[in-house]
């Protein structure tokens, strides 16, 4: 099957960056870019064009501003009218460099959108890249509730009708916020790394069975919701079965994977009786601890070890 194409728009990018406009064609608002990585074009601007790839953005800094300066004005007009010419997805000039006349009227000439930015190359290139691989990152929906809980991105999975929402608004009674009820768009952002959001029609609600829709926003106010978070844990909430062995100790490490990444999981049998939000609280904390070198379940099995020598010893 072929792997899905996202796209952002130009004009998007142009807004979340604060970008200059100095040539936009008539059709800028139907403009995409699809790729997430961006070059710096200095050996197309000396004639080599191997390997060039024309989707990504081109950025020109001081060095490639320099060595276009120190061409004459046929020289130069040759390299960018050959560089123009393979349709250039989009050009920024960064560290609010001077622009060409020969740079504008060609932009012109291939209908390429040109754009300004008084921020330095490395700085802007980062902020570029980290937001192209936000917006245009593998990505995923899973019906579920992700909230933050002391700093932690837990994901809650579960059938419908569970208790998934409900724990929710516990927690966001308890100081902590929500970032989606019932749908989660779920993106890889890197190799290690899924940041979870909600679909913009449903931000901000949660579904209460018996009363319905609920805004957080406005009734918990702005520090109960957000708007993105990375995912930390994964708690699978499923009916209490008589039958079956549930962890006790917390020995065993389990994972779920999600778009090639193994996220740390937990299993949470649901009875009546049992406070969810706090059970949620005690696992996020708990993860926190194993991320920073504590795991409480190897301590205890250390100690309960070195009692069984000590006493074989005696």
């Amino acid at each position: 099957m072929d792997q899905q194409i996202y796209s952002v728009k130009i004009l998007n990018i142009k807004k979340e960056l604060s970008l200059t406009a100095v040539f936009e064609p008539d059709d800028i608002a139907s403009r995409l870019v699809i790729r997430k990585d961006v070059s710096r074009p200095g050996l197309p601007f000396a004639g080599f064009f191997d390997h060039f790839e024309s989707g990504r953005i081109q950025i020109i800094g001081n060095m490639e501003h320099t060595f276009l300066a120190h061409m004459s004005h046929e020289e130069r007009c040759r390299s960018l009218e050959t560089f123009l010419s393979y349709g250039v997805v989009m050009i920024i000039l960064t560290s609010d460099l001077e622009v060409f006349d020969e740079l504008r009227e060609l932009c012109k000439k291939y209908n390429t959108p040109l754009y300004r930015t008084d921020r330095l190359t490395s700085s802007f290139t980062a902020a570029l890249i980290g937001y192209l691989n936000v917006q245009l990152a593998e990505r995923i929906t899973r019906h579920g509730v992700l909230v933050e809980v002391f700093g932690e991105g837990v994901l809650m999975l579960g059938d419908s009708g569970i208790g998934k929402s409900e724990t929710a608004i516990e927690l966001v009674k308890r100081g902590h916020r929500l970032i989606a009820d019932d749908a989660v768009e779920i993106k890889r952002t890197s190799d290690k790394t899924l940041v979870g959001t909600a679909p913009e029609l449903i931000r901000h609600y949660v579904e209460l069975r018996g009363i319905g829709l609920v805004d957080v926003r406005r009734i918990f106010g702005m520090g109960a919701v957000k708007l993105a978070e990375k995912i930390d844990l994964i708690i699978n909430m499923e009916i209490w079965q008589q039958d079956k062995m549930y962890e006790r100790l917390g020995l065993d490490e389990e994972y779920t994977e999600l778009l090639g990444i193994n996220i740390p999981s937990i299993t949470v049998p649901i009875r009546p009786g049992r406070n969810l939000a706090v059970i949620i609280e005690i696992a996020a904390m708990n993860n926190r601890q194993k991320k920073m070198g504590y795991n409480t379940a190897v301590e205890f099995n250390k100690r309960y070890m070195q009692l069984l020598e000590e006493g074989n010893e005696n």
